[in-house]
């Protein structure tokens, strides 16, 4: 039999290790979960890139990564998209950009006064021979002379999101953006030549990670209805794996609140 504990935020007994799941993130207005049974299976240790099916495996790791990142970029509205670009013959050694990209946040974090700043930034490598660049994310205007001067290598391009529909927000311009930064994420753990083995493939101020609200709940209906009372409105978009035909997995749910 199930053990049982006190919601005391709701008044109810709920099962402690069976049920539905939820974690929310209120900042970023999103969340997902799905049910849990109380068997708990036994997870043998799998070494890297030794998966059974390594391209699903890489699939799946880069969904994950992504969105961890969009979250972060929702949660701290990082709504303005740019490049760092190099100059000459580029740079093809991914330490030494990680390196260059350590040294441009300090010195754009000193240039706007020195006072913590939150950014993200994800790599990628050229179509053709010259080698990486970089894209990131930062959720304040930032002059562009400003930033050409920290980045002090080549090109820099910077753009407030747009194109987006009425009524969106500082919240929808950030999902815009981290849908790009994701996407480069997700590349590098499917496409040949981008793994970054022992490298972060991709990086973001430290201290600013969004705060996670764990729910738990008799249904997806009730797990979602305490997280729309938390942010005072029902979702504007949700997913269920009640919808996805041959669906293998445990039975899931996602959602998003907020414009």
């Amino acid at each position: 039999m199930s053990t049982t504990a006190v919601d005391t935020s709701l008044g109810r007994l709920i099962a402690a290790d069976a049920g539905w799941f939820f974690s929310l993130y209120p900042d970023a207005g999103e969340g997902g979960g799905g049910f849990r049974s109380s068997y708990k299976r036994n997870r043998a240790f799998v070494a890297k890139g030794s998966a059974a099916d390594p391209e699903r495996a890489a699939t799946e790791a880069g969904r994950r990564a992504g969105s961890k990142l969009r979250r972060y970029c929702a949660a701290n509205r990082l709504n303005r998209l740019g490049t760092l670009t190099y100059a000459g013959t580029g740079c093809h050694d991914p330490k030494e950009l990680r390196a260059h990209l350590g040294a441009f946040f300090r010195d754009l974090r000193l240039g706007l006064g020195g006072d913590p700043l939150p950014y993200a930034w994800v790599p990628e490598w050229h179509k053709t021979d010259h080698g990486l660049h970089a894209h990131f994310a930062v959720g304040r205007y930032i002059h562009r002379r400003l930033i050409k001067e920290a980045w002090g290598r080549g090109h820099v391009h910077i753009k407030l999101l747009g194109d987006l529909p009425v009524g969106s927000g500082a919240l929808s311009e950030a999902r815009k953006a981290a849908g790009y930064l994701s996407k480069y994420v997700s590349k590098s753990f499917t496409e040949p030549g981008s793994q970054v083995f022992g490298l972060h493939r991709y990086d973001v101020a430290q201290g600013f990670q969004p705060v996670k609200l764990a729910l738990s709940g008799y249904s997806p209906a009730d797990v979602l209805a305490q997280a729309s009372d938390f942010l005072d409105g029902p979702p504007v978009t949700q997913w269920s794996s009640a919808s996805v035909e041959d669906w293998a997995g445990a039975p899931a749910i996602w959602a998003q609140w907020g414009a």
